[in-house]
């Protein structure tokens, strides 16, 4: 047995071994989406201001930004894997994957702040209304390319396609999943299809932690011409998940 197997656990002053910091337990990258109001907040968006402008929604899963979006005269279009999927199928996620983040939520209360929903059944009745909106829109706009079946870190559209790209609880929730080259090269993607900027929420992992590789990431990516800045946000239902990323091409 090596001398690494035979080294004592970490102990702390106490002399026990520091217990893990909660986390919220996923198989994998949930089907689970946010209505447009949940939007505005966690990306500080006007929705009034989008009027007639080009949004794009990476990572979109069953939100109901994009029905809410167009209904409001906002040129918006959703991306996600799962978009390739019937009705029927996405259904069937959607209360699969709600009904797992239900039981979550429940067994890890101290994760999540009720600021933006009275109660965490409060929570879990809008998401799930937000879901339904999107079922309803899907089936009727997935022929017109309102709906598009596409993943980072490669996006099927032309460089400066839309005026905002945003992209919620996919990057940097699921760090652990995905590394750090896909990190880098997913905000490349990001901020090559948009002719202004990216908002990405939140920089911080499913235990609510702040993801450890951001300054490098920001460093390389003004190394190859993309600004970025961090933003508070006026938001917080995921413990931590209270700022943003926005990303821009740096001026010449």
């Amino acid at each position: 047995m090596s001398a690494l197997a035979l080294a004592p656990a970490p102990r702390s002053r106490t002399g026990l071994i520091p217990a893990p910091a909660p986390e919220l337990q996923l198989p994998g990258v949930a089907f689970f989406g946010r209505s447009l109001a949940e939007y505005a907040q966690f990306f500080a968006l006007d929705p009034a201001a989008l009027r007639g402008r080009d949004v794009l929604d990476v990572a979109a899963g069953p939100s109901s930004f994009t029905a809410e979006a167009c209904a409001r005269r906002i040129v918006a279009v959703a991306v996600d894997p799962w978009y390739d999927r019937t009705v029927a199928e996405l259904t069937a996620q959607v209360q699969a994957d709600y009904a797992r983040m239900a039981a979550q939520m429940l067994a890890q209360p101290r994760l999540f702040r009720l600021k933006a929903f009275p109660s965490l059944a409060a929570a879990e009745a809008d998401r799930r209304g937000a879901a339904e909106r999107f079922l309803s829109d899907y089936a009727t706009h997935f022929i017109r390319n309102r709906y598009v079946g596409a993943a980072l870190p490669r996006l099927p559209f032309f460089d400066g396609t839309f005026d905002l790209v945003l992209c919620a609880h996919l990057l940097f929730v699921y760090a652990a999943r995905f590394d750090y080259d896909w990190h880098l090269a997913a905000c490349r993607e990001l901020v090559r299809v948009t002719a202004d900027e990216v908002r990405i929420h939140p920089l911080c992992g499913l235990d609510g932690r702040p993801y450890p590789a951001l300054a490098r990431l920001r460093r390389e990516l003004r190394e190859a011409g993309i600004a970025s800045e961090v933003r508070a946000v006026d938001y917080e239902f995921f413990a931590g998940a209270h700022s943003m990323l926005v990303l821009r091409r740096a001026a010449a």
